[in-house]
């Protein structure tokens, strides 16, 4: 399930956020299928292999809470090829707490509908890079990456993610994949998400809001 627009972007972020592919050079091009608008191919070019890991995988996009993309929680074994990169990101408090009044102006579907989530990207001075909605968390942050992946902007060690609503261990896995250190949320981080983000050297904040906000992980980041 997902809201149509920027699908290419969505296939590409999707797959690149599962390690199935490692670049943007892996794909000769993207394509919606003229018997299906639902139906994308991607294809790869030629001497590119996918790396599915394991073949029995079942992969799907959702708008569920649930673990989109994968078979089971088990099979979340890809490790970002920008796991070990350093960073000197910061972000300032009062950059952080006017992020949710931007995220706002931004979502301008949101503002018809009252229906969807959004993934943004804003620089660690509080100026708007980006911005993508959906129906489903994941497929915002997938459209966030493979947009990233297009433009050859990752790795993302610069940037803030902002979410619009809460902080699952899906989306940190992604956005660990894209090299993002700095991420916020509107809503509450599960601990799956919180356990993540320790691992990997991610800064969490969550239950963002322009009062305050909760540092859960890496606090060394956020300039109090």
């Amino acid at each position: 399930m997902r809201t149509p627009g920027n699908d290419a972007a969505l296939a590409t972020g999707f797959l690149f956020t599962e390690g199935i592919i490692k670049n943007k050079n892996a794909v000769k091009s993207t394509g919606i299928l003229l018997s299906d608008e639902n139906k994308m191919n991607v294809i790869l070019q030629v001497g590119q292999m996918p790396f599915l890991q394991q073949t029995e995988r079942n992969f799907y996009t959702t708008s569920s809470c649930g673990v989109c993309g994968k078979a089971s929680i088990d099979a979340i074994k890809t490790m970002s090829a920008f796991n070990a990169l350093q960073t000197n990101v910061s972000v300032a408090e009062t950059v952080l707490t006017s992020l949710p009044q931007q995220l706002q102006q931004q979502q301008i579907i949101f503002k018809s509908t009252g229906g969807l989530h959004a993934a943004a990207l804003f620089n660690s001075n509080g100026d708007f890079i980006m911005l993508h909605e959906d129906v489903g968390r994941h497929n915002a942050l997938d459209k966030i990456v493979g947009t990233s992946l297009q433009q050859d902007l990752l790795p993302l060690s610069n940037a803030v993610l902002l979410l619009s609503g809460r902080a699952s261990f899906e989306l940190v896995q992604k956005a660990t994949m894209a090299g993002i250190k700095i991420i916020a949320a509107i809503g509450a981080p599960s601990s799956l998400a919180v356990e993540l983000a320790a691992e990997a050297g991610i800064t969490l904040v969550g239950f963002l809001k322009a009062t305050g906000f909760n540092i859960y992980t890496h606090k060394e980041r956020i300039i109090l």
